[in-house]
């Protein structure tokens, strides 16, 4: 039984626009969970000496309304990072320093450091993130126009904005904070997925030739049957070792990884359900209306 991946566009569009507007809504009503990377505020890093609950340390601090972030550090996770929207002067930062070195028997050493962010550094990086996306989708509807057609090039634009959109639908749903390392993971996501999609256009572009009496919805779906295992074989493998990274690394690496882990997943579905079904979309589309014109 052969997949009808080109003539089932619809039902991928609608399941993917669903995810997106599920989030939009989320996020429209209890906004993004943006971090002290976009938002501005402290950071405080701490060692303990050895390893405590994040629920302790909350105890331990509740008194100050940080509403803070706080994830280990170190290789043994003896350090911690809290994090929080709040601007807190030297003497606050050292304040809540005190509690914690009279409530886990810390010394004066075991302050390593503190950092306070401006808003204008987030408004910053949001900017040269947003830029760094629009270069890398201009270079790339450049590349592929170049090497097969301005058809091609759209669509896998197409794909990397649905990936994009479904990462934030993704944080939005399960209020995840977006921070630096999230955009990070967006642009390695984003070189990802259009590998992935150009492996599958080669194929059709192969097809195209060998295939001339065929409608390009059977094209894409032959090409599709053809990579289909390699592109979920080269995502698994790549998961395994994400997954490793995010169950058994630390909560510093875990930020990074698990947008990744969406990322790598949600670009293997776009390569395969989004890209070559609209390719033959608007290809079928632009041949029934040439063939009406002549």
């Amino acid at each position: 039984m052969k997949m009808k991946f080109a003539e089932n566009l619809k039902i991928w569009s609608l399941i993917s626009l669903a995810i997106i507007v599920i989030g939009l809504v989320v996020a429209l009503t209890s906004g993004l969970n943006q971090g002290i990377d976009f938002t501005g505020g402290t950071m405080i890093h701490i060692d303990m000496n050895k390893t405590y609950e994040v629920s302790q340390i909350k105890d331990s601090i509740s008194a100050y309304n940080l509403d803070e972030d706080i994830i280990h550090a170190g290789f043994d996770k003896t350090e911690i990072i809290i994090k929080t929207n709040l601007s807190l002067d030297n003497a606050q930062r050292m304040e809540i320093f005190e509690t914690l070195k009279n409530d886990f028997n810390l010394t004066d050493k075991d302050f390593l450091e503190a950092e306070q962010f401006g808003p204008t550094v987030g408004k910053e990086i949001q900017t040269k993130a947003l830029t760094s996306i629009l270069i890398a989708s201009l270079g790339m509807l450049i590349y592929i126009t170049l090497r097969f057609e301005i058809i091609y090039g759209i669509t896998a634009i197409v794909a990397l904005i649905h990936d994009v959109l479904i990462l934030l639908a993704v944080y939005s749903i399960f209020n995840i904070p977006i921070n630096s390392s999230f955009i990070a993971a967006v642009l390695t996501i984003v070189g990802y997925s259009i590998n992935d999609t150009i492996v599958v256009f080669d194929r059709v572009r192969v097809n195209v030739r060998k295939m001339r009496k065929n409608s390009y919805a059977e094209i894409a779906n032959k090409s599709l049957s053809q990579t289909i295992v390699r592109s979920i074989n080269t995502s698994f493998t790549t998961l395994l070792v994400i997954g490793s990274l995010y169950f058994w690394g630390v909560d510093s690496i875990k930020e990074f990884a698990f947008p990744l882990m969406s990322g790598i997943i949600v670009g293997t579905y776009s390569s395969i359900f989004i890209a070559s079904p609209l390719w033959a979309f608007i290809k079928d589309k632009n041949k029934k209306v040439n063939y009406k014109k002549a």
